[in-house]
């Protein structure tokens, strides 16, 4: 039967589509210890539930003889699919064709599931393994990233989008990644730069290899442009996962909660025994956090870029939030140039899908000195002010110990719309700290005094016993409560219970201007 022959003529088409450049560049895949494109998929998603578009999409090249071969899919899988039963669109590079590199036909296939993850509201997924822009194609390749760009865009802030680069990203093909929320790297494997080692050994005569240049190590830890780096893609895979199991489907709905089993009103006496006596000696943050969310797990994200500060995921009572805390095992928490971009883009990201922001606060200031100043301490210092500002997300600030100066107004203070503000009897809110107010304040009186050594220490205990604690903040209602350390699991759910329904009104405008 006629139809029978065509059945077995798409079948053919089909299995050939699936193929990509063919088995000996699929196992080329593999010795490099990458997946293929469609096996990428497959760990990604539920099982059986890929549903592909575009499969026998071909490019319209006809330039250099490219129309002598035309391969199904042309080098990029697309489609939708769900993670744990959630619906999640996304679109696999394939790098046995052409090297991954992208065309105008190619670039259409990618915009054809942003937009329709835009309509139904669901996440968008990259998988990047590319060798860049099809140079055959010229300026066509070139306008069909410009396209992908303005999608990213477009529908920043709408659904979550998600970059894992799996390989090579190059050249413009960088610049989608950078828009998205979150970047995975897989160590080893994978690298992004604007320019490659030939480029710049040519240029500035420099000899550098893909990894130091634009390796997931390098990107992680030194440049903040990966916000995670794994040893293997399947560990990359399993943390997609993770990442969004706290996240919501679109800007539109709450963040999934999920069965939590532990008890909402757990007290914890180590909490009240945490803080060090000498205000000057470090503790580590993450044990407070741990401590106080739900089963201790704590989804932490870019954690080997400005250590000083501390991002990520965590529940409580089953309801996701997002953290940030000082570190003060680190630089004593001091906030720096890039601890304030970290935090602020994060911040931007939870209040964008409705994610509330819980905050650990133990900042000494912000931290001085020419290197930070010429880098635009103040710029970057006003990003994280203004993140915070225009949070309209439920906030609970915790002040565990110092917050001192410019940096207590910029970590959600009250007077920044923070909505419960707590602090620990441990606690000290003042312009500065004892050693340097008191040097200013009573200067005369230290120079006049015979046992100078004696009189500043009566003086740092006087400034301590009337600004270095909570109460004064308190007095004045800049802390709606001062708390024991061991119930801070409690108080917290308690008030993120009560600004669930919360609303908080901005002024028209088309977008603020904050300061890049």
């Amino acid at each position: 039967m006629n139809i029978d022959r065509k059945l077995l003529d798409l079948a053919n088409r089909k299995e050939q589509a699936k193929l990509g450049g063919g088995e000996k560049r699929i196992e080329k895949q593999h010795q490099k210890g990458k997946y293929s494109a469609r096996e990428r998929i497959e760990k990604l998603l539920d099982p059986g539930s890929f549903e592909e578009f575009d499969l026998f999409v071909t490019h319209r090249c006809t330039d250099f003889e490219m129309e002598k071969s035309q391969p199904l899919t042309d080098g990029v899988v697309t489609g939708y699919g769900t993670i744990n039963g959630r619906l999640v669109f996304l679109f696999s590079q394939d790098f046995t064709v052409f090297g991954g590199s992208l065309s105008k036909a190619y670039a259409e296939k990618i915009i054809k599931v942003m937009d329709m993850a835009a309509k139904v509201g669901a996440p968008v997924i990259g998988l990047n393994d590319s060798g860049g822009a099809r140079i055959q194609e010229g300026v066509d390749a070139l306008a069909g990233y410009a396209d992908i760009f303005l999608k990213n865009v477009l529908y920043s802030g709408v659904v979550p989008q998600i970059s894992m680069i799996l390989g090579p990203c190059a050249g413009g093909a960088v610049y989608s990644p950078a828009i998205t929320d979150f970047t995975m790297m897989v160590d080893k494997t994978s690298y992004m730069f604007l320019t490659g080692p030939k480029v710049v050994k040519q240029v500035t005569r420099e000899e550098v290899t893909a990894d130091q240049l634009g390796g997931a190590s390098i990107h992680s830890a030194k440049s903040g442009v990966a916000h995670f780096n794994f040893t293997s893609e399947d560990e990359a895979f399993e943390n997609t996962k993770k990442l969004l199991s706290y996240l919501p489907q679109n800007n539109t709905e709450p963040p999934p909660v999920s069965e939590n089993n532990d008890p909402i009103d757990r007290i914890d006496e180590s909490l009240n025994y945490i803080v060090p006596e000498d205000i000057n000696k470090p503790y580590d943050m993450k044990d407070v956090i741990t401590t106080i969310i739900d089963s201790k797990d704590f989804f932490e994200v870019q954690p080997d870029f400005a250590k000083n500060i501390i991002i990520g995921f965590a529940r409580l009572n089953g309801m996701p939030v997002g953290i940030v805390a000082n570190q003060p095992k680190v630089l004593a928490g001091v906030l720096d140039n890039n601890a304030s971009i970290k935090a602020a883009r994060f911040i931007r990201f939870c209040d964008s899908f409705n994610i509330p922001i819980l905050t650990f606060e133990d900042v000494p200031g912000f931290m001085p000195g020419t290197v930070q100043e010429y880098n635009g301490i103040i710029r970057n210092g006003a990003k994280l002010l203004f993140a915070y500002a225009e949070c309209t997300v439920p906030k609970v600030t915790v002040i565990v110990r110092k917050a001192y100066g410019g940096a207590y107004c910029v970590m959600s203070s009250k007077h920044l719309r923070g909505d419960v503000n707590f602090a620990w009897p441990t606690a000290e809110i003042a312009v500065m700290g004892p050693d340097g107010a008191v040097e200013i304040i009573y200067n005369n009186e230290i120079k006049e005094a015979e046992d100078k050594d004696k009189t500043l220490t009566e003086l740092k205990e006087k400034y301590k016993d009337l600004f270095a604690n909570p109460y004064n903040a308190a007095r004045k209602g800049y802390i709606d409560d001062v708390i024991v350390p061991a119930n801070t699991r409690m108080r917290i759910i308690k008030a993120l219970k009560m600004l669930a329904s919360k609303e908080d009104d901005m002024p028209y405008k088309k977008h603020g201007n904050i300061p890049l």
